[in-house]
């Protein structure tokens, strides 16, 4: 079946006892058995809830995957995902990654002998010349929060088959409606299902889809041990939320792509980063392993002060963390979601003090364009 029509119906049987068509919220902690060693498929919801269960259904058959698990987060899905390394071992990952992953691996991981390098995934030379005899992972962003760069992920995973690595493709910019990594070889998809999955802004959580049945047992092992698991409301709201996600993502492409070709010609706008641009260095390579060019884009500046000038002024673009919601977000990296990178990290990597980042929404892109134009007359 359809992308559209998976995303509506998997997992999201009519219930057996009601007929009701959506999936019920079971707020339960515990399941009744019927004798011992006997139960209906649960015993403890930490270890399985029936509405989990029916979200990690739909998101396995959305990005192509035998299983999927979530969690309480998309950094609680990213930090299982590591435990399955053990102290000693190296991971590498794309150098302009999200600030969160970037905390993780300096300041929690680390703590733990997990040896992290930082690299340019664009280019596949350098990934394989960072590989050492105790690397055991890749770990990918593209495109990059939030330079927008693309990794090649078909020399991705010939690098990772090369050297026997687990490769990992963090999807939560794209969703799987414009990129399944995992037909590309990717071991793993992570997601913050905070972001377009929800679509709403009105939960949190994060999701791995596998594609090995013992990588999947291991990892649920570890989601069962640590607890981080997504509870059944959200779990409710993300299965609403999915089965929009289609029509949803294409308005958000066409709204990116709009509102990147209006900042381009803008002559207040230095640069724009965004892989639709013919102007980006891979656009060639975007339309080659992704559907559409989506949401999210950035653009510089110049300088803190633009930076600031331009975000007092917007009305309609919320200045806000997070992003992939139907409304459109705008925020400064440096002072928002990569303020935890050090300064010298973030300038080696261009994330720059004008860069400003848009998750754009699904209003009438008309509206969202005249108040960019405004707020940018203040600069």
């Amino acid at each position: 079946m359809g992308f559209a029509t998976d995303a509506i119906h998997v997992g999201q049987e009519p219930d057996p006892a009601t007929g009701a068509i959506i999936v019920p919220i079971y707020q339960t902690s515990t399941y009744v058995q019927e004798e011992l060693g006997k139960h209906k498929g649960y015993d403890y919801a930490r270890a399985g809830n029936p509405t989990r269960t029916a979200l990690e259904r739909n998101l396995a058959r959305l990005e192509g995957g035998s299983h999927a698990l979530t969690f309480a987060s998309g950094m609680a899905a990213i930090n299982a995902v590591m435990t399955l390394l053990q102290s000693g071992d190296h991971v590498i990952c794309s150098h302009a990654v999200y600030g969160g992953v970037y905390r993780l691996f300096t300041q929690v991981l680390a703590r733990f002998g997990l040896e992290a390098s930082f690299v340019d995934t664009s280019c596949a030379a350098t990934v394989e010349a960072a590989v050492k005899k105790n690397t055991r992972l890749l770990y990918v962003e593209t495109p990059t929060n939030p330079t927008m760069a693309l990794s090649d992920l078909k020399e991705m995973k010939r690098i990772t088959s090369a050297h026997k690595l687990m490769l990992v493709v963090d999807n939560t910019f794209m969703s799987p409606y414009l990129q399944r990594p995992l037909e590309f070889g990717a071991d793993m998809v992570v997601h913050s299902t905070t972001k377009f999955l929800n679509g709403h802004s009105d939960s949190i959580g994060g999701a791995v889809i596998l594609t090995r049945q013992e990588d999947y047992d291991r990892l649920y092992f570890i989601q069962k041990s640590a607890g981080a698991i997504l509870n059944p409301f959200d779990c409710w709201l993300v299965l609403r939320g999915v089965k929009t996600l289609a029509v949803r993502m294409q308005q958000h492409d066409k709204n990116g792509q709009a509102i990147a070709e209006f900042l381009e010609k803008h002559p207040k706008v230095q640069q724009v980063f965004y892989p639709g641009l013919r102007a980006h260095p891979q656009y060639e390579l975007a339309k080659k392993q992704m559907k559409g060019f989506g949401a999210m884009l950035s653009f510089e500046l110049g300088s803190l002060d633009a930076a600031k000038r331009m975000l007092k002024h917007v009305k309609l673009c919320s200045l806000a963390e997070s992003l992939g919601g139907v409304e459109t977000l705008i925020s400064h990296p440096v002072t928002m979601t990569h303020a935890s990178v050090p300064p010298e990290e973030r300038a080696k990597n261009g994330i720059t003090d004008g860069m400003v980042r848009i998750s754009a929404g699904i209003e009438d892109v008309e509206d969202l364009i005249a108040d960019l134009d405004r707020a940018l007359q203040h600069v």
